[in-house]
């Protein structure tokens, strides 16, 4: 039953709560300077975690080191990538290359959990990641805007890439551990100290509506908590280049809910990138039969 449920519930919430993550982000940097979007969203899930901790007298890193390999895990994991996508966005960089560019996440991830922390790749497994990605270049690629690009946003999206693939594997190797709740309150401490040196280089604004409110509250509860969450409990339970695949879901959840929330339509080349990435997920979890002895 743990193992249905890690299978098949977990990434499936996971997707629709990371997903559906981008459509409220539009609204909060409708509304707000990115830098301070951020930090708002950061300190104030930081508040909500750290108030759960001491209400239930959750345990805490029980050393120095511990704690220290939290708090990195999150500079990366949750810091990084969220400071290099809101960066690429605000250098004209379009949501839809951001989205084929983070795709090479499961790729990558795949390689360096092959290299440190010596996990199998199968021709199986490097076939299903190649398809995927073709999967996500459909569902994208008549969405990509190279205009409005500049190399700069471009660099920034690549840190964001690194970030998330560099966290997964130091949260498998060094924190799959930790209390989720308290663990999480200290990576978005630590995030949060990460944003506010970018405080200075930006105009800030922030206009407090009912749309940024909103948007404010979805990204630092059914994001920073629930589907970070989840993802952190899917990196415990399973080989984190599996769990890397799931990413390619990311942008085909986005473009159903956009369907439905922002009335974008869905072409054909999106239907047949789903099915692109259906197979690729289908040959990276297949499971080896095993052999009769």
């Amino acid at each position: 039953m743990a193992e249905n449920l890690q299978k098949g519930i977990l990434p499936f919430f996971f997707v629709s709560l990371y997903g559906s993550g981008f459509i409220f982000c539009e609204y909060g940097l409708q509304n707000a300077s990115a830098m301070a979007f951020l930090c708002l969203r950061f300190f104030i899930t930081f508040c909500i975690l750290a108030f759960i901790v001491y209400l239930f007298e959750l345990p805490l890193p029980k050393t120095r080191k511990e704690f220290l390999h939290i708090f990195i895990a999150g500079s990366l994991t949750v810091g990084t990538f969220s400071i290099g996508g809101f960066l690429s966005v605000s250098y004209g960089v379009s949501g839809a290359l951001n989205a084929l560019i983070i795709a090479l996440q499961p790729v990558l991830v795949t390689f360096l959990a092959n290299r440190l922390l010596g996990e199998q790749i199968n021709y199986r497994i490097v076939l299903g990641l190649f398809i995927g990605f073709i999967g996500v270049a459909f569902v994208v690629v008549s969405k990509i805007d190279l205009s409005s690009s500049s190399y700069i946003g471009i660099m920034c999206s690549i840190i964001s890439l690194l970030g998330l693939c560099f966290g997964n594997l130091y949260q498998k190797k060094y924190c799959s551990e930790m209390n989720l709740f308290s663990g999480s309150s200290i990576q978005l401490f630590a995030s949060t100290l990460l944003t506010l040196p970018f405080l200075y280089f930006e105009d800030i604004r922030v206009n407090w509506n009912f749309e940024f409110i909103i948007a404010l509250s979805y990204m630092g509860i059914g994001v920073s908590i629930g589907a970070v969450s989840l993802l952190y409990i899917m990196i415990k339970n399973g080989e984190v280049s599996k769990v890397a695949s799931i990413f390619y879901f990311v942008p085909v959840s986005a473009s159903i809910l956009s369907y439905f929330l922002l009335d974008q339509e869905i072409d054909r080349y999106i239907v047949l990138g789903i099915f692109f990435i259906f197979g690729s997920i289908l040959l990276i979890h297949k499971k080896r039969k095993k052999k009769n002895v």
